[in-house]
């Protein structure tokens, strides 16, 4: 969980840095945008993360039914 918190800050930072940087801004406008971004993508990724997991936690519990039910022998 950490390190999508971190790549998701760091990929957000960079993002914002680097249009920041292309759009012609003052330095201290950059990195205060950069400091959003990173907030920003931070909780995004841990967001997508969570939905990620929860999902494939259902899927694997599905397959679990199913498998379950395959094997039970019928009357």
């Amino acid at each position: 969980m950490r390190f999508v918190f971190l790549f998701g800050g760091v990929l957000g930072f960079i993002l914002a840095a680097g249009t920041g940087w292309l759009a012609d801004r003052n330095p201290d406008r950059i990195l205060l945008d950069a400091g959003l971004g990173c907030l920003a993508g931070a909780l995004l990724f841990r967001w997508f993360w969570t939905v990620l997991l929860r999902c494939l936690r259902e899927t694997i519990l599905s397959r679990q039914k199913a498998a379950a039910v395959a094997v039970k022998p019928g009357p």
